[in-house]
């Protein structure tokens, strides 16, 4: 199978278990994993994925996600939790554990601090976009490490693309709602068929990350829609309930 061409400094890699995507200017062990690993209930399928970014299975750091803002701080030295914790954005300055998010359409970001060598990945959905999920990702790490936008570094992995993105005017409305402004609005939907609306989630997040500091020249999205070339990626709109998922997971080894 020919891989889907990615925008920008991203590039696929070729794992034991499969085909991975990775940015070339995240300088930390990432990955963006791909169709050839479903990630539900196989065990060794994780505890490959997680030998790609240097770490034992038990170590990947993982959400119970819930299509809001939360973050959970996991700290050097701390036990792991016994359950999932709810929430859809986890930050770390432990290097001896990586963390992650898992989508299937929806947006997952990773972050690096180059200054303070803390992570954080981020899910965002269209609900958790519509509440700024990118921006409380950078508050997160900017409250709880010291962290200063300009030194972030933000790659965003394959999402379901504006080519593919219908939703209904309540998403729409729900953008208004998190305080979207007339401006962001006409840039991250155009017009579709009847009531429907063809929704920019990638633009929306790159310009949310750049409205919470981060600078445009650190931002980077890999330009593939998940339903597109659902041959290589796990889809919702694609799959529907079976679809597998995607993995966007990273770590401040130093």
């Amino acid at each position: 199978m020919t891989d889907p061409q990615p925008t920008g400094p991203f590039e696929w890699t070729q794992e034991p278990w499969g085909r991975a995507l990775r940015c070339t200017r995240l300088p930390v062990p990432h990955l963006f994993t791909s169709r050839d690993v479903t990630l539900r209930d196989d065990e060794a399928e994780w505890e490959a994925v997680a030998r790609s970014i240097g770490v034992r299975r038990d170590r990947l750091h993982l959400l119970k996600q819930v299509h809001g803002t939360h973050t959970v701080v996991v700290r050097r030295g701390d036990a792991a939790p016994a359950a999932r914790p709810q929430a859809d954005i986890i930050i770390t300055d432990d290097p001896s554990i990586a963390i992650g998010v898992r989508t299937a359409d929806c947006a997952a970001i990773l972050l690096y601090d180059r200054a303070q060598h803390v992570v954080g990945a981020a899910h965002a959905g269209w609900r958790g976009t519509a509440a700024d999920a990118a921006g409380a990702a950078v508050r997160s790490l900017c409250a709880e490490f010291g962290s200063r936008p300009g030194d972030l570094i933000a790659a965003i992995g394959p999402l379901l693309g504006q080519c593919c993105g219908e939703v209904g005017p309540d998403v729409v409305d729900a953008f208004r709602a998190g305080g979207a402004d007339a401006a962001s609005i006409d840039r991250w939907f155009a017009a579709g068929s009847g009531d429907r609306s063809q929704l920019d989630l990638e633009r929306a997040n790159v310009d949310q990350l750049a409205a919470a500091g981060v600078d445009p020249a650190t931002i980077f999205a890999s330009g593939l829609c998940t339903k597109t070339d659902e041959r290589r990626l796990h889809s919702y709109r694609a799959h529907g309930q079976g679809a597998g998922r995607l993995l966007a997971a990273i770590r401040c080894a130093r």
